[in-house]
């Protein structure tokens, strides 16, 4: 039983991961950390991180970056694994992440669907082979038209795994309006749709001569990231400190 605090625990991704978890009976959540406090939850909730005196293997966040250092004294001085699935953190806080894995199991990934990460590592054989023979790569992300950001961190992660294949010789292009020039074949094409309650679509497109290949995934709720995150932490509890991501659970 992979016991487990849900940072977040009020906002609507936190009561995603508790239907997932009551519906999973290897897992279960034994308390929760949130600034609103005790709702209708079956477990204790705390305000702050620094007040949960619950034994537990591993912390997901689906909180805010604001709540970033608290949770990492928390995790570290605890030697909890903890698994960040929050979005928005700057250089400085990815870095933060990153020295704390000198002391617990922490996980960041762009994307937690299992689906993505799977992609990700999809790609790379499928770039090593169509790259060589003269395929051009185009990368086109859907959200909805709420999103502040393009592109996406996802449609990021995707160019940079099929970049990695390639030596990393590859630039990436986010508009054309402004240069009027043929194709340049080390470029990767990102373009960025918002609209609607899209709640995330990836396609990469391998285009060649007569044929086109296309990988594409989407995601119909924000569960798909919720369920990633539950399986991350089965997967993080009792893992020896150091730097995951998805790609690890995927690959285990």
């Amino acid at each position: 039983m992979t016991k487990i605090i849900l940072s977040g625990c009020c906002g609507y991704m936190g009561r995603v991961v508790t239907d997932i978890v009551t519906a999973d009976e290897d897992t279960k959540i034994v308390a929760g950390i949130d600034i609103a406090g005790q709702g209708n939850q079956e477990y204790p909730v705390f305000t702050k991180a620094e007040d949960c005196n619950v034994e537990a293997d591993v912390l997901i966040d689906f909180s805010s970056p604001k709540a970033l250092d608290g949770l990492l004294a928390f995790c570290t001085s605890r030697k909890i694994a903890a698994i960040f699935c929050t979005t928005g953190y700057t250089e400085d806080q990815m870095a933060q992440i990153r020295e704390a894995a000198a002391h617990t199991a922490v996980m960041k990934s762009a994307n937690m669907s299992l689906g993505i990460n799977l992609l990700l590592e999809l790609l790379k054989d499928a770039a090593k082979v169509l790259a060589p023979a003269g395929f051009d790569v185009e990368i086109v992300e859907k959200h909805h038209n709420l999103k502040v950001d393009a592109p996406s961190g996802t449609a990021l992660a995707l160019a940079d795994s099929v970049n990695e294949a390639l030596d990393n010789v590859y630039e990436y292009t986010y508009d054309r309006s402004q240069v009027r020039k043929r194709r340049d074949k080390h470029e990767i094409g990102i373009s960025a749709v918002r609209g609607g309650n899209i709640v995330g679509e990836h396609e990469v497109i391998f285009a060649g001569l007569d044929e086109v290949i296309e990988f594409k995934h989407t995601a119909y709720s924000k569960s798909v990231f919720a369920k990633g995150a539950v399986q991350a932490a089965k997967y993080l509890a009792g893992k020896p400190a150091g730097f995951y991501d998805m790609r690890d659970v995927v690959l285990a």
